[in-house]
């Protein structure tokens, strides 16, 4: 896989008000902020999907539903209950897990930050997400949440959810794929997400939930961070809004 990143986007199309992005084996489907769907051959993985019903009519069903944390923009127990079949499994941590009622249908899976599940023959592991900030540790407290890193075919996909840059998302390794938010007050500053991934160097970066108190970040300007001292992170730019 490693190779196939190196040659770079095959195609971009426009699909309704978002952007698709295909490489050989991976393809993206942004649905809207911290909302988007990773198709993997046969493997069709929803993270953290809220909205309505109609923004996910066109897609396959999940295999997998992934949620990062119990707020409102990443969990959305009427979009779950539209969406969840009995053969989907949910991957999901205990705050979560609380939230969900009987009605929504599927297997669950409880897993911590620093835990490994395997699921349909991926390794997924558990990052912790969190803020550092002291006006923002009411939002995210270490612990509840979790980031996440995909490892399928040897293919690393880093999914950080709400947090800022903390120790251990910069530690990470050999990521391939990186999506990593960026919107105050509640994750980070442009400066802080690009600063991070110029330390644990994925291969390629999209930044994503990036709409916040005052409007949008400027993730041209996180390109333009990032590109000026490493020239090798491909950072690619999706449509994650349809309102802009």
């Amino acid at each position: 896989m490693k190779q196939t990143l190196n040659l770079a986007l095959l195609f971009i199309l426009l699909n309704s008000c978002s952007l698709e992005m295909k490489t050989d084996e991976l393809l993206f489907h942004p649905i809207s902020h911290g909302s988007f769907i990773i198709e993997h051959g046969e493997e069709i993985i929803y993270i953290d999907p809220v909205g309505k019903i109609e923004d996910f009519k066109d897609f396959k069903k999940p295999t997998l539903i992934m949620i990062t944390d119990i707020h409102g923009d990443h969990l959305n127990v009427e979009t779950l209950q539209n969406i969840s079949n009995p053969n989907v499994t949910f991957l999901i941590p205990e705050a979560v897990n609380q939230r969900l009622n009987e009605s929504i249908e599927g297997k669950r899976i409880i897993i911590k930050n620093g835990e490994t599940k395997t699921i349909n023959g991926m390794d997924i592991e558990a990052i912790p997400m969190y803020n550092l900030r002291e006006e923002a540790l009411k939002f995210h407290e270490k612990g509840r949440g979790n980031g996440y890193i995909i490892n399928r075919n040897k293919t690393r996909v880093y999914i950080s959810g709400d947090t800022e840059d903390i120790p251990e998302m910069r530690a990470l390794k050999n990521i391939d794929i990186a999506f990593v938010c960026m919107n105050l007050p509640w994750t980070m500053t442009v400066e802080s997400a690009a600063d991070a991934i110029l330390e644990f160097k994925p291969r390629q970066v999209f930044p994503y939930h990036y709409r916040g108190i005052e409007g949008f970040s400027d993730i041209n300007q996180f390109k333009s961070l990032i590109n000026s001292k490493n020239n090798t992170i491909d950072v690619k730019l999706l449509d994650w809004y349809s309102e802009r």
